[in-house]
């Protein structure tokens, strides 16, 4: 059971310390520490000596640089500190999951599901239903925004639990991962969604008439389940319109 705004203490200054308002800070916090952009970043990834020949050739295989990034974080090890944030996000989209599934979201989200039937490959959390993994990721993650307990990045305003941490559930339930994948995957979530909407500007994705929510999300779901699926550099290349067909 969450606690409700009233019986939250109250800050220095008066006003109430919510979870969303302690966690507001914590979006990116999990990939800035295990992956901090001055010791890794995609410009700083190996590309064999013909790039270093070549710089104009290999800043154009942008795709390919992410792409290889993101296969070498499924092995990358996390510092302490980062396995521990990392599942305070788990542990906190859980919660809003749980919360999320009791509102008027959550409810239309069950009722959705449960008339889509689907193979029994993942959980949709607080009920009994299996459902395929696409179907069990869109509803957690509906469950997880519903009432917008979800952590978010402020810099971005990215939501990267309600997005990420679903995806992951359901690839690892399905795939039958390890704990720690799940941890890898999850940060790797998060490095995605936050740093490649601070690479293309918040505000001007969103002066598109797009959103940059989505975009964050979208990026940072098909990271987290592309590493899960371990999928390689040229799979990769393609996760986005993966894990639409998965």
């Amino acid at each position: 059971m969450t606690k409700s705004r009233d019986s939250m203490p109250a800050g220095k200054d008066g006003s109430m310390l919510t979870r969303r308002r302690m966690l507001q800070s914590a979006g990116g916090l999990v990939a800035a520490a295990a992956f901090p952009a001055a010791r890794v970043t995609i410009s700083a990834l190996p590309l064999g000596q013909d790039s270093l020949k070549a710089p104009s050739t290999a800043a154009a295989d942008i795709t390919g640089r992410v792409a290889r990034y993101m296969v070498a974080a499924r092995d990358q090890s996390l510092p302490a500190n980062v396995m521990r944030e990392a599942k305070h996000r788990i542990l906190d989209t859980l919660g809003a999951m749980v919360s999320g599934a009791r509102l008027k979201p959550g409810e239309m989200a069950i009722r959705y599901v449960r008339g889509q039937g689907g193979t029994p490959e993942a959980s949709v959390l607080t009920t009994d239903i299996m459902t395929s993994a696409v179907n069990a990721a869109l509803v957690n993650g509906m469950f997880a925004h519903a009432d917008e307990t979800d952590d978010f990045e402020p810099v971005t305003k990215a939501h990267p639990g309600c997005a990420v941490v679903p995806a992951a559930l359901a690839i690892a339930e399905r795939e039958g991962r390890s704990g720690m994948e799940l941890l890898r995957a999850v940060t790797l979530g998060y490095d995605l969604c936050c740093r490649f909407l601070m690479a293309l500007g918040p505000d001007l994705v969103r002066a598109t008439h797009r959103s940059a929510e989505g975009t964050s999300a979208t990026f940072g779901s098909a990271a987290a389940a592309a590493s899960l699926a371990r999928l390689d550099e040229a799979g990769m290349r393609h996760a986005p319109q993966w894990i639409r067909m998965a």
